[in-house]
């Protein structure tokens, strides 16, 4: 049911002490997530929902068998998070924490690479399976049992568009935030091909920006044959050129990045663009229907 988050996924939350961590552990909780652990140096030995708490990764993971990890702690001590989580035996990491320097996530894809783990983000929402669970903080309210997988690159839009989807009928197999960095550690292009291969995906909705080339790369993959309908929706049409949008990713080089050529490469894909996060179902319904 659903990819990388299953109902054998067991979730440990680093820096689950913290304002943000506390907070989102009890939404995780609330929908049914099998959080099975925290972890914050010093605070071993207290409960945060419920949920016991290991001073390092390796006492949550040998107590638990825990195999995911949602980071919520700050910035400069992220890069270390990770490493831990990974040297623990955490084969899913999933990066919330924004503002990570660019030089780290290269370091930690390299990491991740070399000890078969995967890392969602950073600077993610998450990743939902609705009827299991969520790793993030993707709002509990918006997320229906579905057959339409969910990419996207912005977490507020993530959001929106799952919330159209689940009252247009549809719901959701999985929904992935991929994260709004210039290095995010897992792409359109790597989700893509995990929905091609899951029995409950039906269809795929990937929300993407201006700036980098992940979308027309992601493009080309379905240029080359894809199994299932593919609606595509970009944010910043009207972004004035030559000013950085948002996301450290948002950043058009030349004729690269911008909101036309993404548009371009999906349509020369077959992939159905939409013109708004409304029309999003509209297309669903003409395609599944």
């Amino acid at each position: 049911m659903g990819v990388l988050l299953d109902r054998n996924s067991k979730i440990i939350v680093q820096g689950i002490t913290g304002h943000q961590g506390k907070f989102h552990t009890k939404a995780m909780v609330d929908i049914g997530t099998k959080i099975v652990a925290g972890v914050t140096p010093g605070k071993g030995g207290s409960k945060i929902c419920g949920v016991s708490v290991y001073d390092d990764v390796n006492s949550a993971v040998k107590a638990t068998g825990a195999n995911a990890s949602a980071v919520f702690v700050p910035a400069q001590f992220a890069k270390d998070a990770v490493i831990e989580a990974i040297d623990g035996g955490i084969k899913l990491v999933v990066v919330i924490t924004e503002h990570i320097p660019s030089h780290d996530m290269l370091d930690l894809l390299l990491y991740a690479r070399e000890n078969q783990a995967r890392i969602i983000g950073p600077n993610c929402p998450g990743i939902a399976t609705p009827g299991v669970g969520k790793i993030g903080i993707i709002p509990n309210m918006v997320l229906k049992r579905g057959k339409i997988g969910v990419i996207s690159r912005s977490g507020t839009l993530t959001y929106e568009v799952v919330d159209a989807i689940s009252r247009a009928g549809f719901g959701e197999s999985t929904v992935v935030g991929i994260g709004g960095d210039k290095i995010p550690g897992t792409t359109f292009s790597d989700v893509l091909k995990m929905f091609e291969k899951d029995d409950d995906t039906g269809a795929v909705v990937m929300v993407g920006e201006i700036g980098g080339t992940a979308e027309e790369e992601a493009a080309e993959i379905i240029k080359r044959g894809y199994s299932k309908p593919v609606v595509a929706f970009i944010a910043g049409v009207y972004a004035p050129h030559g000013k950085k949008m948002g996301h450290a990713g948002a950043i058009i080089s030349g004729n690269k990045g911008t909101a036309k050529s993404k548009i371009d490469a999906f349509r020369k894909a077959g992939v159905h663009v939409a013109n708004s996060i409304d029309e999003i179902p509209l297309i669903l319904k003409k395609e599944l229907l």
